[in-house]
C-alpha cells in the first residue's frame, strides 16, 4: 500500500488528484477488459452475433429479399469490428459496474459499500434487459412497420453498416436507459433523494423520459411509447422500492434518542 493510499484511507477522504488517479487507473483497467473481450467476440461470436441481429430484419422480409450489401470495399471488415466493441460492453458489463462502484465506494459509509453485489447485479441485469427489450419487443414491430411502409413497388436495399450500426446503436441506447431504476434506487438508498421529491417531481420526470424517449426511440410514436411507457413503469417502481427502504428505516431511526444538546436547526453530521 503507497503512502497515497495510508493518507486516503487515515482521513476517510480523498484529494481532487487522488480522484484522478483513481479514475485514471479504473477507466485502464476497463479498456484492458474492453480489448480482451474485443479479441474473444471477434474470433469466437462475431458470426453467431450476426446471424442474431439478423433474424428480425428477415422475419419482416420475404425469403428472396433475405440479403443486406455493403457499398464500400471497407465497409464489412469495419462494422464486424463495430459488433465487436458492442458484444464486448455486453458480455463483461458487470466488471465495468464493479469498477465504476470501486470509484465511488471510497464517499460512502461501510454499510452502504456492502451494496456491491446488488448493484452489480442490478445493474448489469437491467442493462442486458434494455437490450433484450429492444430487440425481442421493439425489433419485430418497428421492422415489419418501416419494411412494408409506403408504396408496393418499395424495395428495401439495406446496407451492412446502416442495419447494424441502426441495430447495435438502438439495443445499447435501450440498456442505457433501463438503468434509471438502479441510478434512482442508488441515490435514494443513499439518502440523495426521497419517494416525496419523486412524487412531487412526477409530471417533470414524465416529460424528462418522454424526451429522451423521442431522442432515443426510432422516428415513429409507437417506438417512442414502447420505451417510454417501461421507462415510466420503472420510475414508479424505484419510487415504491425508496419508500420501502425509508420505511425500514424509520423504526430503527424512532428508538435513537437525540442527546441532550441536540440542536435540529443544526443537525448531525453524517
Amino acid at each position: 500500500m503507497d503512502q497515497q493510499q495510508l493518507n486516503s484511507d487515515s482521513t476517510g477522504l480523498m484529494g481532487f488528484w487522488q480522484h484522478l488517479e483513481e479514475l485514471k487507473s479504473r477507466l485502464m483497467r476497463c479498456l484492458i477488459a474492453f480489448f480482451v473481450g474485443f479479441l474473444i467476440c471477434y474470433f469466437y461470436t462475431n458470426r453467431h452475433v450476426l446471424e442474431f441481429l439478423q433474424r428480425p430484419l428477415f422475419a419482416a422480409l420475404p425469403p428472396d429479399q433475405h440479403k443486406l450489401y455493403f457499398t464500400s470495399l471497407f465497409e464489412n471488415f469495419l462494422t464486424h469490428l463495430k459488433i465487436a466493441g458492442y458484444s464486448s460492453l455486453f458480455l463483461l458489463c458487470p466488471y465495468y459496474f464493479l469498477q465504476l462502484w470501486g470509484f465511488i465506494a471510497p464517499g460512502l459509509h461501510e454499510r452502504e459499500r456492502k451494496m456491491v453485489i446488488p448493484f452489480i447485479l442490478a445493474a448489469s441485469g437491467f442493462f442486458i434487459a434494455g437490450g433484450a427489450f429492444a430487440y425481442y419487443v421493439l425489433f419485430p414491430i418497428g421492422f415489419k412497420y418501416f419494411v412494408s411502409y409506403g408504396l408496393a413497388t418499395d424495395q428495401p436495399l439495406l446496407t451492412i453498416d446502416a442495419y447494424y450500426g441502426t441495430c447495435l446503436k438502438l439495443i445499447f441506447m435501450f440498456g442505457l436507459a433501463f438503468e434509471l431504476p438502479v441510478l434512482l434506487i442508488l441515490l435514494g438508498v443513499l439518502g440523495v433523494l426521497d419517494s416525496e421529491t419523486l412524487k412531487k417531481q412526477r409530471k417533470n420526470a414524465i416529460i424528462a423520459i418522454t424526451v429522451v424517449s423521442a431522442f432515443i426511440a426510432p422516428p415513429d410514436a409507437v417506438s417512442m411509447l414502447l420505451l417510454m411507457g417501461p421507462m415510466v413503469f420503472m420510475f414508479e417502481g424505484a419510487r415504491l422500492v425508496i419508500l420501502l427502504f425509508e420505511r425500514r428505516r424509520k423504526p430503527q431511526d424512532s428508538t435513537k434518542t437525540p442527546p441532550n444538546d441536540y440542536d435540529p436547526f443544526v443537525g448531525q453530521s453524517r
